[in-house]
């Protein structure tokens, strides 16, 4: 019976052996391939040709960034192979240097600018690339913008251009620039949630939504210097690039509903109107004259061009290592909330900044370092810890230049005061010199849900930072004079850093806004310009080609730190400040800022050197 059943099994047995051996043979087989694949993915580059006499077409896709967004290869590899843009986001550097080159190539004719999907970008990112576009104008060669609409960002850009075209159908939405905030005072009331808050600083708003239900006169006054500032930088640009008088722009923003009705209602027309503009032309309109002007491209599908990522390809990367031997400028980018530990997107980790300042300061070729931070601050203790890693790199011998961005406020500043040379735009937001401590207590709250909160402890301060007990008079005292000895450490750190009395820096200080213009006159910041600036003071103070600047990156790690940086928590989202800037707000950027930072107590010492304003950048949607 055995050797009957063992003969009819027998065939299904060969016959799953040899189906087992051919599934893992396939699997091995598909598995070398996709080997194969992101191999061919990484390595090739395929040829660029550039056509004599075409456009260099520049569509920047999403947000203008000066810090790239970390990406696992296989992300990467699919996203070239389907032809997707690598992120919703566009480098700064990339834009520059494609200016720079096609400027001084032959081959390109023309520079066209298409700004529809434009994101978010910062006045002073715009003016970089507006100084990159004049230089390539003196070549001789024409730029050309053009939009289906123009949002105040979008415009500022375009009006560099020697021809502005708008579609018929769309605007360009000057509305000039504004605060707003929401006030939660009254919400945590019904909540019943107690918002113990420390300040030193007339100016230091930062905590004013959780006390207040509308702004202060101090926020106020504070507030519509620097908006002025901005509105008359952007004013004054756009009115000189379009030969405009500056006080008809802004008498035209200011009656655009009584302008509107004369042109029976078209935004297009009145954009026409008031000399915003050169045309209306549809797009099919816009092929029609590029076509005249650079002809056909080879497959007779649109206008000869070359779109500017593809020209990309064929440029050296900016600031990288020159020959061995050379002596180096490093260059660090950092933007977000500064925070204790390791960061994550949108943020600045106190440890892998320092990370990147202790390899610039180990490097014996890098004589100098240039750190490009865009930050509202944060905490305290992590600015502090950065501080003492830039003092650090100077004992040694090497120079420290510190390069503003659209913010350098409170903490940012707070890390750069003791810099060589500190560079920041007219349009940046910096100063913001004081601290403060926010801690909520939620005993009423628990209360109210029938949850009540008892213990004991060894010592009198044993309850100190239960959120579940009334904070005792003894603790506010404590932490208030934490705040009062965070803020005269600051205020000290900036005397010394900027030679001044303290008592002048004080003048300055109570948490006070200023614009880069404002600052430099006042003596927070020596040099107005942008990155290339700063790389050109620390290649004069440290005696270096300035050509030499070398861009210190995130090493490549594991695929699980690659996930950890790329994964977008929730809590990486949360961590954007309330956006107050409001060139444009939106709710979902609003409503989680004060409430989130304060209670997750990202700081060891619950003290923080944070502005309120939007450290993420403008967004003139």
């Amino acid at each position: 019976m055995k050797k009957i059943v063992w003969f009819c099994t027998r065939p299904f047995y060969w016959f799953w052996k040899i189906l087992s051996s051919g599934l893992s043979l396939l699997t091995n087989l598909v598995f070398l391939l996709c080997i194969v694949l992101v191999l061919v993915a990484s390595l090739y580059e395929p040829e660029v040709k550039i056509p004599d006499g075409c456009a260099l077409l520049i569509t920047p896709e999403g947000d203008i960034v000066e810090q790239r967004s970390p990406m696992d290869p296989a992300t990467r590899m699919i996203n070239e192979l389907t032809g997707t843009p690598l992120h919703e986001e566009t480098y700064l550097q990339d834009i520059l240097d494609t200016i720079q080159a096609a400027g001084e190539d032959s081959r390109i004719h023309l520079l066209v600018l298409n700004l529809n999907r434009l994101g978010a970008v910062d006045l002073n990112q715009i003016q970089s690339m507006g100084k990159a576009l004049e230089r390539f104008k003196q070549s001789g060669k024409e730029v050309i913008a053009l939009g289906d609409r123009f949002n105040q960002a979008q415009y500022y850009l375009a009006s560099w251009a020697d021809k502005v075209y708008l579609n018929p159908m769309g605007s360009v939405s000057l509305r000039g620039f504004s605060v707003h905030r929401l006030y939660y005072k009254e919400l945590l009331e019904k909540l019943a949630v107690d918002m113990h808050v420390f300040r030193v600083g007339t100016f230091k708003s930062a905590v004013e939504p959780l006390l207040r239900n509308s702004m202060s006169e101090e926020d106020r006054s504070a507030n519509i210097l620097w908006l002025n500032k901005l509105w008359s930088i952007y004013t004054d640009d756009i009115s000189k690039h379009r030969n405009l008088d500056p006080e008809v722009l802004t008498e035209n923003v200011n009656q655009m509903v009584a302008q509107l009705a004369k042109v029976g209602g078209s935004r297009a027309k009145l954009a026409l109107h008031t000399g915003l503009v050169d045309g209306l032309k549809t797009r099919q309109e816009l092929e029609a004259m590029l076509l005249d002007q650079v002809g056909p491209s080879k497959d007779g599908e649109s206008f000869k061009h070359i779109e500017f990522r593809r020209y990309l390809r064929t440029l050296p990367p900016s600031y990288s290592a020159p020959s061995p031997g050379a002596d180096l400028i490093g260059i660090i980018s950092a933007s977000g909330n500064i925070l204790p530990g390791e960061g994550s997107v949108g943020q600045i980790g106190a440890e892998d900044l320092i990370k990147k300042i202790r390899r610039a300061r180990k490097n014996p070729r890098i004589k100098a370092l240039v750190l490009r931070i865009n930050t509202g601050g944060g905490s305290a203790f992590a600015s502090e810890q950065i501080r003492q890693e830039l003092v650090q790199i100077q004992k040694e011998g090497k120079v420290v230049v510190i390069s503003m961005g659209a913010m350098t406020a409170s903490g940012g500043y707070w890390l750069a005061a003791n810099a060589d040379s500190i560079v920041a735009s007219p349009t940046t937001l910096t100063g913001s010199i004081g601290i403060f401590g926010a801690i909520p207590t939620v005993e009423k709250s628990l209360k109210k849900l029938g949850i009540h909160s008892d213990g004991i402890g060894t010592t009198a301060i044993a309850q100190f930072g239960n959120l579940s007990t009334n904070m005792s008079a003894a603790e506010q005292t404590v932490l208030q004079i934490g705040v009062n000895q965070g803020y005269e450490q600051f205020v000290q750190i900036v005397a010394n850093g900027r030679k001044m009395s303290p008592e002048k820096v004080e003048t300055l200080a109570q948490g006070r806004v200023w614009d880069g213009a404002t600052a430099k006159q006042l003596g927070l910041v020596d040099t107005l310009g942008d990155l290339e600036t700063a790389v050109a003071e620390a290649a004069r103070l440290a005696k270096v080609d300035p050509e030499n600047g070398y861009m210190i990156e995130d090493k490549a790690g594991s695929f699980l730190e690659r996930f950890k940086q790329t994964k977008q928590p929730v809590e990486a989202l949360l961590q954007q400040f309330a956006p107050s800037a409001s060139w444009s707000t939106g709710l979902d950027q609003v409503i989680h800022g004060p409430l989130e930072f304060c209670l997750r107590r990202q700081d060891p010492n619950g003290i923080y050197a944070h502005s309120l304003l939007h450290s993420s950048g403008i967004n003139l949607q």
